[in-house]
């Protein structure tokens, strides 16, 4: 009875963990508190938990960290909520693309793969002494840090750095 009780359990935690979305995952790391504040003054909250499916390249705290002085302060202003919207937005891809698709994607694209991202923008998938690398459209290199962290409505990966648009 007791193990049945265990697997009950384990199986009820598991559907739990599958039932958040991509918001509720970032919301779950103390990792990503920038990122979710960024969200909600992007007024993407409803939007990233719509159906999707999405995938989310999710920059952490330390990698928000490493814009210059004052960036985020300055997005977060209400007068800078589209220019915040555009940067999340070009961190999330339509689709589901968990990392074997990422890199079957790049392997496939000759050791790259042109990723559109929601905002209308593009990212360079590439591999990096095995490591997924992102570049943006200014040249600018984010990398894979965990992946395939799964939800209801998509997939989020972490990445150690901002990637921008033009």
């Amino acid at each position: 009875m007791k193990k049945l009780f265990v697997l009950l359990l384990s199986v009820a935690s598991s559907v739990m963990a599958f039932g958040q979305d991509v918001v509720d995952i970032a919301i779950s790391s103390k990792d990503h508190t920038t990122l979710v504040a960024a969200v909600k003054a992007a007024d993407l909250v409803n939007t990233l938990k719509g159906k999707g499916p999405f995938t989310v390249f999710a920059p952490t705290n330390a990698a928000f960290d490493k814009l210059p002085e004052g960036t985020v302060a300055s997005l977060l202003k209400p007068e800078n909520k589209a220019k915040l919207a555009k940067i999340l937005t070009y961190h999330v891809v339509s689709g589901n693309l968990d990392a074997a698709a990422v890199i079957a994607a790049i392997k496939a694209g000759n050791g790259s793969a042109i990723l559109t991202t929601v905002s209308g923008g593009k990212l360079t998938g590439s591999l990096d002494n095995g490591k997924v690398k992102l570049t943006d459209e200014s040249g600018k290199s984010a990398f894979v840090t965990t992946a395939d962290l799964k939800g209801s409505n998509g997939v989020v990966h972490v990445i150690d750095g901002v990637v921008l648009p033009k």
